[in-house]
C-alpha cells in the first residue's frame, strides 16, 4: 500500500506542469457524465453510497456491493449537444477486485463547412468517445484504492487525435463515526496521435481532495471538495479584465476580498439527503463556476446544481439538473439497474 501511495505521489508530482482550461486537450473529459456527478457540483472524490457512477468521481469508490450494476446516462447540454454514458460493474471474489467497463459518446450535432470566403461546402458532424476500464480493490480494514484507464478520440471533420488517460484515487473510510476521506489525480496521460504533426498539447490535469460526513441525527450527508489543489490562483486570466479593479463614476478603485475569492474557487461544496426509503435530494454549490461563467448583475443561480433521486432495491432513476448562467442549464437522466436484484 506504501509503494502505492508513493507512486500515486510520483506520478501528480510529475504532472502539475499541466494547465488549465482553455489551454488542454480533450476538455470533454471533465464533463459531468452521471445525474450524481451533475448534483454534488461535478467533483466529489468522497461520497459514501451505492450508485456506481461515484466511480467515475473517484475509482477507489467503486465498491464490491455494486455488483452487476448497469447504469445508463442521457445529458442535454448547452447548444443541443448530446451525449451518453453507458457503465457496468462487476466484482471478481477470485482476485478480491471490482471492475467498471464504460463508454462515453458526445454528439456536436451537425456543423456547416464553409470555405475562407463563407461558401458552404458541406457538413460535418464533429465528435468525442471514451471507453474505459476501472479496477476497485480494499487494502487492510479502511483504506480503498483503484484505477480508471481511458482510451480517449475525438474527431472534428480532418482534424483527429486519440490519447491514454489514467486517473487514480484513495479513499479512507471510518464507518464507526460515518465520515470517508478521498484523494484523486485525474487526466493524466498523452495523446497518441495530435491533431497536427508535431503539435502535442496536455491534458485537463487537476488534483482533488474531499471529505464527506454522514450527520449521525439526520439522514444527511455533507461534503467539501478542493480541486487544483497544487495552484493557488485558478482564475481564468482575462487581458481585457481585472477583477481586482472596480470602475465607479470614472474612478478605477481596488476590490477587497481577493484572497478569500481565490481560495474558495478550489472549492465544491454538496448536501446529500436520504428521504424516507426511497427519495434522495442532492444539491451542490461550485463557487469556480459561479464566479466565471456567470454575469456578474445577473448570477441567479449560477454555480449551485440539484438532484432528486427514486432508488428502490430493483431499480434507480436521477435526474439532476446544473445552472451554469441565470439563463443556461444542463439537464441529466439517469438509470441505474442492479441486475443481480433481477434473477430469481
Amino acid at each position: 500500500m506504501y509503494r502505492l501511495i508513493f507512486l500515486f505521489l510520483l506520478i501528480t508530482h510529475s504532472s502539475v506542469a499541466q494547465v488549465l482550461g482553455g489551454k488542454t486537450t480533450f476538455a470533454f473529459l471533465d464533463l459531468p457524465v452521471s445525474p450524481a456527478q451533475t448534483a454534488l457540483g461535478s467533483i466529489n472524490v468522497s461520497q459514501q453510497g451505492n450508485d456506481i457512477a461515484l466511480s467515475t468521481l473517484n475509482p477507489a469508490l467503486l465498491r464490491p456491493d455494486m455488483h452487476t450494476h448497469m447504469q445508463l446516462n442521457y445529458t442535454s447540454y448547452f447548444a443541443d449537444v448530446l451525449y451518453a454514458h453507458a457503465l457496468f460493474g462487476y466484482h471478481s471474489v477470485h482476485l478480491q477486485t471490482t471492475f467498471a467497463g464504460g463508454i462515453q459518446y458526445i454528439d456536436y450535432g451537425a456543423v456547416t463547412q464553409t470555405d475562407a470566403s463563407g461558401s458552404i461546402q458541406g457538413s460535418f458532424r464533429p465528435r468525442d468517445l471514451s471507453i474505459q476500464v476501472t479496477a476497485s480493490r480494499q487494502y487492510l480494514e479502511r483504506w480503498h484504492y483503484g484505477a480508471t484507464l481511458q482510451f480517449v478520440q475525438s474527431r472534428y471533420q480532418q482534424y483527429n487525435s486519440s490519447g491514454l488517460v489514467l486517473h487514480f484515487g484513495l479513499t479512507y473510510e471510518d464507518t464507526t463515526h460515518h465520515w470517508q476521506a478521498g484523494l484523486l489525480a485525474k487526466n493524466m496521460g498523452l495523446q497518441l496521435s495530435t491533431y497536427t504533426p508535431g503539435n502535442q498539447e496536455p491534458l485537463p490535469f487537476d488534483l482533488q481532495v474531499g471529505i464527506s460526513k454522514r450527520l449521525n441525527q439526520l439522514p444527511l450527508q455533507l461534503s467539501a471538495t478542493l480541486h487544483h489543489i497544487y495552484q493557488y490562483d485558478v482564475r481564468y486570466a482575462d487581458p481585457g479584465f481585472q477583477e481586482s479593479s472596480l470602475i465607479t463614476n470614472g474612478d478605477t478603485v481596488k476590490t477587497s476580498g481577493q484572497a478569500v475569492d481565490k481560495i474558495f474557487r478550489h472549492f465544491v461544496l454538496a448536501a446529500h439527503w436520504e428521504i424516507g426509503r426511497f427519495v434522495t435530494l442532492t444539491a451542490g454549490y461550485n463557487h469556480l463556476r459561479r464566479q466565471e461563467l456567470s454575469d456578474p448583475q445577473l448570477r441567479g443561480l449560477s454555480g449551485f446544481s440539484a438532484g432528486v433521486g427514486v432508488v428502490t432495491r430493483k431499480i434507480q432513476l436521477r435526474y439532476a439538473r446544473a445552472w451554469y448562467q441565470r439563463s443556461a442549464a444542463l439537464n441529466q437522466f439517469g438509470i441505474n439497474l442492479p441486475l443481480k436484484e433481477w434473477s430469481y
